[in-house]
């Protein structure tokens, strides 16, 4: 269910993230000062909620209404805990597949992402608080609608969902052009979980170090990367191949 894309106001935003609620981003303006200000800085880092310093003309064409200095997004979809997550797939009587995202920022790749994750039986998806694209109508489109039918977790840290994922019995295979492994040598047959990186930056050099396996795509060509959501693609149905 969608609910309300935007709050303005600076104690409207704060109720919001104190009531927990899945805000995606919150545009400040540059230069606001005072005790509420700092409170909502504060809050910010404290859950990890991305922000952005912008002039007032910029809240301004993001709403009409009085904004205080502050506009914030809510995201259209309720994200879930990666643990009751886990424990609700790993109950059901096939072996779970799991896509983790480590920090992609691009909302296009990340619908792109969302909706072949759908398409190919990805019973959930793990991303990071922050740092990660959100989802807004880009994605929505982008997704196809498959944002709403799937799954998707917010963790403080990539790496600890990996290790949380192990614990459960679920054997996590990082995208990397960093091996000479080629990806059909992985067995995706039993429990797994597929690593993502960035657009820039990849996976993060902690998250490799903790995952079991690294794995490539064989490149023929004078191109030394792929788009990350033609790469997640290829991952995801070589494990779709191997269970069929």
């Amino acid at each position: 269910m969608q609910k309300t894309s935007q709050i303005y106001g600076i104690r409207a935003v704060i109720e919001a993230i104190n009531s927990n609620e899945p805000i995606d981003k919150v545009f400040i303006q540059k230069g606001l000062k005072g005790d509420l200000s700092r409170e909502l800085e504060g809050l910010l880092r404290k859950k990890g909620i991305k922000a952005s310093y912008v002039p007032i003309e910029k809240l301004n064409h993001l709403t009409k209404n009085n904004h205080q200095g502050v506009v914030a997004n809510i995201s259209p979809i309720t994200f879930h805990q990666l643990e009751e997550l886990v424990e609700t797939v790993v109950q059901k009587d096939k072996a779970p597949l799991f896509l983790l995202l480590d920090q992609l920022s691009d909302v296009r790749n990340f619908g792109a992402i969302i909706r072949t994750a759908e398409c190919t039986g990805v019973d959930g998806i793990i991303i990071q608080k922050k740092g990660a694209a959100p989802v807004t109508a880009d994605t929505i489109k982008t997704s196809a609608g498959a944002v709403f039918k799937i799954p998707i977790a917010k963790v403080d840290h990539i790496k600890d969902a990996v290790y949380y994922l192990q614990a459960s019995g679920i054997s996590v295979v990082a995208a990397t052009e960093k091996t000479d492994n080629y990806i059909y040598n992985i067995d995706f047959t039993g429990p797994a979980a597929i690593v993502m990186g960035s657009e820039d930056r990849g996976i993060s050099p902690s998250t490799l170090k903790a995952v079991d396996h690294l794995a490539k795509i064989p490149l023929l060509g004078e191109i030394g990367s792929l788009n990350v959501s033609v790469a997640c693609a290829v991952f995801l149905y070589e494990a779709v191949r191997q269970r069929q």
